[in-house]
């Protein structure tokens, strides 16, 4: 069995031939999928979704920071009441994105900081979005970190010295289809990494691994994911299957 961390099947990609998806994922032993949340406007569908597929698809609700504008605090405070009706797996996703655009970095930064809390009020695991923003995340986490925080630095693609700093501050790595791109580097970072600190991710739609670059991505193709670290961990598929899916499991305690 695989559990793919990360996952957006709730979003409009998927409208003609969601449960098709899902059956396909589940088919090949990715029973388990975890929903990160986008913003308000993306709940009830994510929610209607868990709903549905309460053995296979599991909620985290969180505002991604490219959706941080100046109406942050409502969105938080609808977080916020979810938080207190039902049940998540984690808070996010959440964290900063400087790639195109730092006009919201305040913004971003306090509203990843309110999450942070958030995932230590309900005791909750933390998904991280982080591009062009690693010593900026860090930074806060460092600064506001408690002994039980914990959490997945989401679609990681940086170097061996920022994986180990993810590590050494007891979060885990979120490993996607980058991996297998032909220049990523991942495999050389990997290598130096302890497969006990790796969790497997889709990011699907986006992010979809060879040999299907240029698809929309989908959980099932978390496979492709799986057999490229059976190559760099020089380890049997299902070693690999083992011992990610242990590590997911008990850190979104499912």
């Amino acid at each position: 069995m695989l559990v793919d961390t990360h996952t957006h099947l709730f979003l409009p990609e998927f409208d003609a031939d969601r449960t098709a998806v899902i059956e396909r994922a589940v088919e090949a032993g990715i029973s388990k999928m975890i929903l990160p949340n986008v913003d308000g406007s993306t709940i009830n569908d994510m929610l209607c979704l868990s709903d549905n597929y309460p053995d296979n698809c599991y909620p985290a609700i969180g505002l991604h920071p490219t959706s941080v504008k100046n109406n942050y605090p409502e969105e938080l405070e609808i977080i916020d009441h979810w938080l207190s009706v039902r049940k998540f797996y984690a808070i996010g996703e959440t964290g900063i994105d400087l790639y195109r655009d730092k006009t919201f970095l305040a913004e971003q930064t306090d509203a990843f900081r309110r999450q942070i809390k958030m995932a230590e009020t309900y005791h909750l695991p933390l998904i991280i979005h982080c591009r062009n923003s690693f010593e900026e995340i860090l930074s806060v986490i460092e600064e506001m970190k408690q002994d039980r925080l914990t959490g997945i630095f989401h679609s990681f693609a940086g170097t061996t010295d920022q994986a180990k700093r993810i590590t050494g501050n007891g979060f885990k790595i979120g490993i996607g289809g980058i991996v297998t791109y032909k220049n990523s580097g991942l495999d050389q970072v990997l290598s130096e990494i302890d497969i006990r600190q790796i969790v497997l991710e889709t990011d699907a739609p986006y992010l979809t691994p060879v040999p299907n670059r240029g698809k929309r991505n989908e959980s099932l193709f978390l496979t492709h994911t799986a057999g490229k670290l059976a190559d760099i961990y020089h380890r049997s598929f299902e070693e690999v299957a083992a011992i990610t899916t242990a590590t997911a499991r008990e850190l979104f305690n499912i």
